[in-house]
């Protein structure tokens, strides 16, 4: 009996051996299954949380979207069953593959529900952004669907700022902007350049294809970049497909191709869930100028007809009032009829109250001792010098060639206004 007691107690040994083994085994998948659906919370994109009341702010929106009281009244949202809404992407002209699911019929339910005003003012801008979209996608012979993706990254707002601080439509980091050709500096900011803007989401989309070989993974990579797309396709297991690596996505990005085909939808089918878009009263024709010089927005508005709100809405690029055309060409963008002003203006445009308002100077007098002072004032007859004035010149002109500024020369040449005539002599220094 002992002996059999003995052998009893080692077959029990041997089975709780084998089932901690299986508990263990069990954990360890568990908790790999709660890693990847911990936190598979869905966030939502930045241009899904932008504020009513953020998009009306926009001087575009304000002046230039008309409301019609009927359609604004008309928050009836018709229901749809899951089929209608699945035919309905089915039938989108697309490349790019729109499936449907219940996270998308979320994003969907969001655009044609709490945020069905918000589709009717970007609907309205998108008459005036698409044309620019469309260009830049074409240009790169890429999917046209992607035009939406301004929607969901910034609700067509160029000014847009993330808390992580990217910045204009298609939301680029400085990083990004920088190496796709965008400009940052304290005076311009090319990522708020709708055009250039286009072009370089264009490039940097046709890059990320390019790396994954497939469109709904190049757009998560936009979102959240290819470095962690490649971290989820390795902890699914090497899966290239979006919805099997969505789990180890971060959270916006698992958001964020869902948001893309839900805004491919609403802009598409808005009738169908009553909203109507606002009509656009923006102007019908814009027109584009190189600027080679230093210009203030206040001397366009006064020789050119048209209101400040409405220069900087089209110039979103500059962060001052000042175009910095001696820095680099400068592109600037006008109504077509305020254009043909500003080309009829001339050099006038520039030299405009040019004083006051262009007032960073290109040299300043160190001021000294009485001493010193005398020791320069004994010298300064030797060391003046004279230029003839040239046919055709101004004041801002002398200056820039000698490197001085335009009040220096009228000092010390007793002027009190800005004319003068050619062969007259000027002292420079």
């Amino acid at each position: 009996m002992l002996i059999h007691h003995r052998h009893h107690n080692g077959h029990v040994q041997k089975f709780l051996r084998r089932l901690l083994t299986m508990c263990f085994a069990l954990c360890s998948v568990a908790a790999a299954a709660q890693e990847a659906d911990a936190d598979v919370e869905v966030a939502m994109p930045a241009g899904l949380e932008t504020e009513l009341d953020s998009l009306l702010a926009e001087w575009n929106n304000k002046n230039n979207l008309l409301y019609d009281p009927d359609c604004e009244a008309g928050d009836e949202n018709p229901a749809c069953d899951r089929e209608t809404v699945m035919h309905r992407l089915s039938r989108l002209p697309n490349v790019i593959e729109m499936p449907y699911n219940e996270v998308v019929q979320q994003f969907i339910d969001q655009y044609t529900g709490r945020l069905r005003r918000s589709v009717s003012i970007i609907l309205g801008s998108s008459n005036f952004y698409t044309p620019i979209f469309e260009e830049a996608l074409e240009a790169y012979q890429l999917p046209l669907e992607l035009k939406y993706l301004p929607v969901i990254e910034s609700a067509l707002n160029p000014n847009a700022v993330s808390r992580a601080g990217a910045s204009g439509l298609w939301q680029f980091m400085i990083t990004t902007g920088k190496q796709y050709g965008l400009e940052v500096t304290s005076l311009i900011d090319e990522r708020r350049d709708p055009v250039r803007s286009s072009y370089a989401a264009a490039a940097y989309l046709k890059d990320l294809h390019d790396i994954f070989g497939d469109w709904t993974l190049a757009i998560a990579a936009y979102n959240c970049g290819p470095a962690n797309v490649r971290k989820a396709i390795s902890r699914a297991g090497g899966s290239m497909d979006y919805w099997q690596i969505y789990p180890y996505l971060p959270a916006e990005t698992r958001g964020y191709v869902p948001a893309f085909i839900a805004a491919n939808y609403a802009m598409n089918y808005y009738c169908e869930h009553n909203i109507c878009p606002v009509a656009a009263r923006l102007p019908a024709a814009t027109d584009t100028v190189t600027v080679c010089r230093n210009l203030h927005m206040d001397q366009i508005v006064a020789l050119c007809n048209v209101p400040a709100e409405q220069v900087v809405a089209l110039n979103p690029q500059y962060r001052t009032s000042l175009i910095p055309g001696d820095n680099r060409p400068c592109t600037l963008r006008l109504p077509t009829s305020a254009m043909a002003a500003f080309v009829a203006a001339g050099d006038s445009i520039y030299s405009y109250h040019a004083t006051e308002l262009l007032t960073s100077r290109r040299e300043v007098e160190v001021a000294q001792g009485a001493r010193q002072a005398g020791r320069s004032s004994r010298s300064g007859s030797s060391s003046s010098r004279t230029v003839t004035v040239r046919r055709g010149d101004t004041l801002g002109a002398i200056a820039r060639r000698n490197g001085t500024t335009v009040a220096r020369l009228k000092s010390l040449n007793g002027l009190r206004g800005s004319d003068i005539r050619a062969g007259q002599k000027l002292r420079v220094r």
